[in-house]
């Protein structure tokens, strides 16, 4: 597997869901994922408060807007 891949990311949309509900979905998706493996997590809003749990927990994250203003976060470890 490559980190490229499809197989290598996860896709978890939480878009419109009310918190805290994205970050639960989010923290339980990253808790199953095996090495190598990465979230990509869509929202409909910057999710600021979950950027500074996955630093606590060792995460990596890159934050992209998509084109209909939803916002894109590829976690790793």
């Amino acid at each position: 597997m490559t980190e490229n891949s499809p197989a290598a990311v996860r896709e978890l949309d939480a878009r419109y869901l009310e918190p805290p509900e994205p970050m639960m979905r989010a923290l339980a998706a990253l808790g199953a994922l095996r090495p190598g493996e990465k979230l990509r997590l869509l929202l409909h809003r910057e999710p600021f408060p979950l950027y500074q749990t996955l630093g606590e927990r060792g995460y990596t994250h890159r934050t992209a807007q998509l084109p209909d203003g939803c916002y894109e976060i590829l976690i790793w470890r």
